[in-house]
């Protein structure tokens, strides 16, 4: 539907502001320079613009990424139990002793030092967001 409403010369494929357009529809934001270059850079030279096929693999994987934030952002905000918008060393104790109740105190304090990048014994969701990324990364 909005690869149709978007296409509205009916060429049977997306320009790069027919895909900016389908964007702000689907995700609710005007995507950067730098992503519609990403995305026009990687579609197939011969064709003047993104193909429907090509855009339903975009929207998915799009999809997908921000379904992984979300619940991302709902196990921050799980530990954060007093709305701070932060994560302190307790939250981080608070928390491993419910879900690793034997794992040791040296390690959550590890952990925590790990994932605090800036070492101002915070947890920002960016520091937490950054490093439950990198842990997918990993395996």
């Amino acid at each position: 539907m909005v690869f149709k409403a978007c296409d509205e010369d009916h060429k049977g494929y997306l320009s790069r502001e027919d895909f900016k357009v389908a964007v702000v529809m689907l995700f609710g934001y005007k995507p950067s320079k730098i992503e519609v270059d990403s995305v026009m850079s990687s579609i197939n030279p011969n064709t003047s613009g993104i193909l429907l096929e090509e855009f339903l693999n975009i929207v998915r994987k799009k999809k997908e990424a921000q379904r992984y934030r979300n619940e991302i952002r709902h196990i921050f905000t799980a530990f954060d139990t007093y709305y701070r918008g932060f994560l302190t060393l307790e939250d981080f104790k608070k928390a491993f002793r419910q879900v690793a109740p034997k794992l040791p105190e040296r390690t959550v304090l590890e952990v925590f030092r790990e994932v605090d990048r800036d070492s101002d014994g915070h947890v920002s969701f960016r520091d937490f967001e950054y490093a439950m990324n990198y842990g997918q990364k990993e395996a």
